[in-house]
Parts: C-alpha cells; sequence; structure tokens
C-alpha cells in the first residue's frame, strides 16, 4: 500500500514537472519570435533549459523545414506523449498497488 502511494506520487510530480517544461518550451518559442535581447537573464534561462535538448533533436533528425525550426514542437509532443502514456502507465500501476 505504502508503495502504491509513494509510486502514484512520483507519477504526479513526473507530470507536473513535465507540464512545467512544455510551457517553457512555449515561453521560449513565443518569446524568439520578438528578437529578445540575448543579455536579458529571462532570456538566459529559457536559453539553457531548451536549447540542449533542442541540440540533442537536432543530431538525431533535421528538424528546420524551410527556415521553421519545429524542435520546439516535436519536444512539446514527445513530452506529452510521455506524459500521456508513460506516466499515466506508473499512476495505473500505483492504483492498483494501493488496492
Amino acid at each position: 500500500m505504502v508503495v502504491g502511494t509513494l509510486l502514484n506520487a512520483v507519477a504526479m510530480i513526473l507530470s507536473m514537472l513535465i507540464n512545467l517544461y512544455v510551457w517553457v518550451i512555449v515561453i521560449a518559442a513565443l518569446v524568439s519570435w520578438v528578437r529578445p535581447d540575448p543579455y536579458n537573464p529571462i532570456v538566459q534561462v529559457l536559453n539553457r533549459l531548451t536549447q540542449p535538448l533542442y541540440a540533442r533533436l537536432r543530431s538525431i533528425i533535421p528538424t528546420a523545414i524551410n527556415g521553421i525550426d519545429f524542435a520546439p514542437l516535436i519536444v512539446a509532443v514527445l513530452l506529452k506523449f510521455i506524459d500521456l502514456s508513460l506516466v499515466q502507465i506508473l499512476a495505473n500501476y500505483a492504483k492498483t498497488l494501493q488496492i
């Protein structure tokens, strides 16, 4: 019973972290459209949080089509897929352990 509760808590925390990171991706993408000041601390934090993952994705597959970079969209969709599938599987498994 305790293990089920702990797994359920882990699943909820993972889901929240994934959703938070998706929002960081959305905000970074919106900020990139307005030609931000690269010395702005907020812009620097957003770039540090998103660019390493984009670079890893770009090394696997090309993400730019006609000058438009789809890396943020691809990463956000992959994260939501993980959230809606794997995290939910973990949460459902935790519920079976609680019974």
